[in-house]
C-alpha cells in the first residue's frame, strides 16, 4: 500500500500537502483508493444493518478517502491545471464514475436504508439525519438503483459518457479562451483606457510575450488584451477602437465553436443523453428529474417567476436600450447600435449620470482594505471572529493563497478557509466559487471542523502595488464569503447535512446573494473603502454616486438572466430533440423574444455555456433568480429592523447565523427560511432593491 511519504494523495489526516502533489500520483493513488474503499463497502453489503450506526454512519466514513484524493485532484484541476494533470484526471475518470455508479446502485444498501426508513428508529432521529437517509434514497433511485438488465447497462453507459463530455466541454472552453489575444501597439488605440486596464495588459504582454528583463509600459505599451473577464470586460466597456470591441466580442461570444475546440457536438449529444437519462428513470424530460430535489415544486412555478419578474423588467430595459442609443448618437455614432457598442455606451452613460469611473473606485479597494471590511461586517452581525492564520507550515498551491481561521467570540476554533483571490488564466479556470476541502463531520467522535475553498478571478496586484478590485469584483468576493461562510458556521456533525450539503439547488445562492447587499449598506462600504495611499476615506459623494447607480441598467441585467434561465428550462425540458430546429436556433428564438436588443447574428453563447454544459446547474440556472428572491427578501429583514439599530441589528444577525447558516441541510430550505423570516419570501424586495417597482 502507498504511503503519503511516497504519495501525498494517500494522506488521511491534515491539510492536502499541495506543494508535493504532481501528476503522477493522480492514478496510482486513486486506483489504491478506489480498491480501498471497495473492499470496505463489500463489508458493509455483506453485513447490512439499518440502523444509523449500522448503515448510515460506515458509509459516510467512505467519504474522507475520497476527500484526500478525488476532492484535491478536482480542486487541482480548477486552480491548477496543467496538460499532465488534466491527462491523469480523465484516464482515471471512467473508474471514478463506475465506481461511484456501482455505490449508488448497490441494492442491499438501498434496501438497508429502505427498512431503515421504516423503523421504530428512523422516526426518533434528529431532521437531519431523517433528511439524510430519505435524500439518500432518492438519490439512488435518480441513479438508477431499481433498473436492471440492458435499462441498467444503457443508464450506466450514458452517465460515464455525460461525465467525460461535460469534463471535455469545460477544457473546450478553458483551452479556447487560452487561445485568444489581441495585442494592441498603437498609443491611439488605449486612448480612454483606465489606468489598470493598461497596467494589467502591458503586464500580460509581459508575461507571455517580453523577455523577462522587460518591464510592462503601461503609457508605451505593448498591450494585451484577453478573454479573461479582468482583461476583456473593463477593455469593452473603455475601448474606443470599435472594430477591435467588436473583434473581442465575437471571439468571447463564439468561444469553444467552429474551432479545434468546438462544443457543438457536445451540446447535442448532452442534451439527448440527458433527456434520455430522465426516461429511463421515468421522468418525461430532464428538466423535471432536476427540479425532482429542488426548492422549487415544478416547472410551472419556475417559468411564473420567469413571467412575473419578466413584465416587471421588460418597460425599463426598453427605456434603457433608447437611453444607450440615444447617447451613441450624440456622441457622433452614426453605426446602428450593436452588441459590443452596448458596454462601452454604458460606462459613457454611467458616467454621463453617476459622474464616476471605474479608476476613480479602484484606489478605494484594495484587496486587504476589503477583506478587513468584509471581516468586520461579519463579526459584527454573525458574532465571530476571523483571523489571518499564523501557522506558516499551512500547504498551499500557490503563493498567492492565503489561510484564515474562524472563531467564535470566546475564542473557541469553528473553521478554516483558503482564499486565492486573483486571475490566472493560463492555469485557472474562470469565474469565482467556493468548495469545501473537508466538510464538518464527526470522526471518532471528535468533531472534524470545515476547510473551505474561496475562489475568486481578481484583478492582480500591478507593480508592486496591491490588487486594486473594481467594484463588481468587490461584490463578488462578498458573494463567495457568503457561500463559504455557510459551510464554515454549520451546526450540523452529520456531514451530509452540514453546511450547503444536502441544501436544494436553488436555495444555495441564498446565503451568498444575501452577503452582496451589504456592499450597498454606507456604513459597511465606507468603512472598508480607504485610498491605498493615502489612507483616506471614500468620499461621501462618490458612495451616494455608487448606490445611485446600483440599478443603472437593470432592467436590462434581469432580463439577461432571465433570458439564459429560460433558455436552459426550454433545452431541458420543451426542445424537441428530433425536429428541425438546434438548440442554437432555439437559443435564439427565446433571446430574440427576452431580449430588447435583437441578437448577434453569429453569437454561439451556448458553447461556453459552462454553468449548464459542464456545471451543476443543467435545467437549474433559474436557481440564481429563485434564491435572490429568497436573499433579498432576508436583506429587507434588517433593512425594516433599522441599520442604526445596533441591538436589533446583531440579533437579527445572530438568528439569520442560527437558522440560514447553521442548519445547512438538516431541514428542507422553505422551513428553514420560515424559521428566519416567519413566512414565505414574496419578489416584492427584489424588484424594490432592483428598482423595478412600478
Amino acid at each position: 500500500m502507498l504511503s503519503p511519504s511516497e504519495n501525498p494523495l494517500m494522506a488521511r489526516t491534515g491539510l492536502p500537502e499541495f506543494g508535493r502533489i504532481k501528476a503522477e500520483h493522480v492514478i496510482p493513488a486513486m486506483d489504491e483508493t478506489l480498491a480501498e474503499i471497495e473492499t470496505r463497502l463489500k463489508e458493509i453489503e455483506a453485513n447490512v444493518i439499518p440502523t444509523w450506526d449500522g448503515l448510515c454512519k460506515p458509509l459516510e466514513e467512505l467519504d474522507t478517502p475520497f476527500e484526500y484524493t478525488w476532492g484535491v485532484v478536482n480542486h487541482l484541476i480548477s486552480v491548477k491545471n496543467s496538460d499532465e494533470l488534466r491527462s491523469a484526471h480523465q484516464e482515471i475518470l471512467p473508474k471514478v464514475i463506475n465506481f461511484s455508479l456501482r455505490m449508488s446502485q448497490s441494492q442491499p444498501i438501498y434496501q438497508g436504508l429502505k427498512k431503515l426508513r421504516e423503523s421504530e428508529e428512523y422516526k426518533s432521529l434528529n431532521d437531519a439525519r431523517r433528511r439524510i437517509i430519505d435524500k439518500k434514497i432518492k438519490a439512488a433511485e435518480h441513479a438508477g438503483v431499481g433498473l436492471e438488465g440492458a435499462a441498467k447497462e444503457r443508464f450506466n453507459e450514458i452517465a460515464n459518457r455525460i461525465s467525460k463530455i461535460s469534463t471535455d466541454f469545460s477544457n473546450n472552453v478553458l483551452d479556447a479562451t487560452k487561445a485568444y489575444e489581441l495585442i494592441v501597439t498603437d498609443k491611439a488605440d488605449v486612448e480612454g483606457w483606465p489606468l489598470n486596464l493598461k497596467q494589467l495588459a502591458a503586464q500580460s504582454w509581459c508575461k507571455e510575450k517580453g523577455e523577462k528583463s522587460q518591464k510592462p509600459d503601461p503609457e508605451n505599451g505593448p498591450w494585451r488584451i484577453t478573454l479573461d473577464y479582468p482583461s476583456s470586460g473593463p477593455f469593452m466597456q473603455h475601448s474606443r477602437n470599435r472594430e477591435q470591441r467588436r473583434e473581442v466580442y465575437h471571439k468571447m461570444v463564439t468561444r469553444a465553436s467552429g474551432d479545434k475546440f468546438d462544443n457543438s457536438a457536445i451540446i447535442e449529444e448532452l442534451l439527448k443523453l440527458r433527456r434520455e437519462e430522465a426516461q429511463i428513470l421515468g421522468f418525461k424530460t430532464f428538466a423535471e428529474l432536476s427540479l425532482d430535489n429542488k426548492m422549487a415544486p415544478d416547472i410551472a412555478a419556475v417559468e411564473k417567476m420567469f413571467a412575473e419578474l419578466e413584465a416587471a423588467a421588460r418597460p425599463f430595459a426598453e427605456k434603457e436600450l433608447q437611453d444607450l442609443q440615444k447617447i451613441a448618437s450624440e456622441s457622433g455614432q452614426t453605426e446602428p447600435l450593436r452588441h459590443w457598442d452596448a458596454p462601452f455606451w454604458a460606462e459613457r452613460l454611467r458616467e454621463k449620470l453617476y459622474d464616476f469611473t471605474d479608476d476613480q473606485l479602484r484606489p478605494y479597494f484594495p484587496l486587504p482594505r476589503v477583506l478587513d471590511g468584509l471581516f468586520s461586517l461579519s463579526e459584527r452581525i454573525f458574532g465571530i471572529r476571523i483571523t489571518r492564520s499564523t501557522d506558516s507550515n499551512v500547504p498551499k498551491w500557490h503563493e498567492e493563497v492565503d489561510f484564515f481561521d474562524i472563531k467564535d467570540e470566546n475564542g473557541k476554533m469553528l473553521s478554516h478557509f483558503y482564499l486565492d483571490p486573483y486571475s490566472r488564466p493560463a492555469e485557472k479556470r474562470g469565474g469565482a466559487w467556493m468548495n469545501e476541502c473537508f466538510g464538518r463531520r464527526l470522526i471518532d467522535g471528535s468533531v472534524r471542523l470545515p476547510v473551505i475553498y474561496l475562489v475568486c478571478n481578481g484583478t492582480p496586484p500591478v507593480e508592486g502595488r496591491p490588487s486594486l478590485m473594481s467594484f463588481n469584483e468587490v461584490s463578488t468576493l462578498f458573494h463567495e464569503f457568503g457561500h463559504g461562510i455557510q459551510g464554515m458556521l454549520t451546526v450540523i456533525d452529520e456531514a451530509e447535512a452540514a453546511g450547503i450539503n444536502g441544501v436544494e439547488w436553488d436555495a444555495v445562492e441564498l446565503a451568498s446573494q444575501f452577503m452582496e447587499n451589504w456592499c450597498y449598506n454606507k456604513p459597511t462600504l465606507m468603512g472598508m473603502a480607504r485610498h491605498y495611499e493615502t489612507g483616506e476615506n471614500l468620499p461621501d459623494e462618490l458612495f451616494e454616486k455608487i448606490k445611485a447607480s446600483k440599478n443603472f441598467r437593470s432592467g436590462s441585467g434581469m432580463l439577461r438572466q432571465l433570458e439564459f434561465g429560460k433558455i436552459d428550462i426550454y433545452l431541458h425540458h420543451h426542445f424537441d430533440l428530433d425536429g428541425k430546429e438546434s438548440p442554437f436556433d432555439a437559443a435564439r428564438r427565446i433571446a430574440t423574444k427576452t431580449s430588447v436588443m435583437p441578437p448577434y447574428e453569429h453569437e454561439r453563447f451556448l458553447c461556453s455555456f459552462s454553468h449548464i454544459f459542464a456545471g451543476g446547474y443543467a435545467a437549474g440556472y433559474y436557481s440564481y433568480k429563485w434564491a435572490e428572491v429568497l436573499s433579498s427578501d432576508a436583506f429587507a429583514a434588517f433593512e425594516e429592523a433599522g441599520f442604526d439599530n445596533e441591538n436589533s441589528i446583531r440579533e437579527l444577525g445572530r438568528k439569520y447565523r442560527n437558522t440560514i447558516l447553521a442548519l445547512g441541510g438538516s431541514k428542507h430550505p422553505t422551513e428553514v427560511y420560515r424559521m428566519f423570516r416567519g413566512r414565505d419570501a414574496t419578489t416584492a424586495a427584489l424588484l424594490r432593491h432592483s428598482g423595478l417597482s412600478a
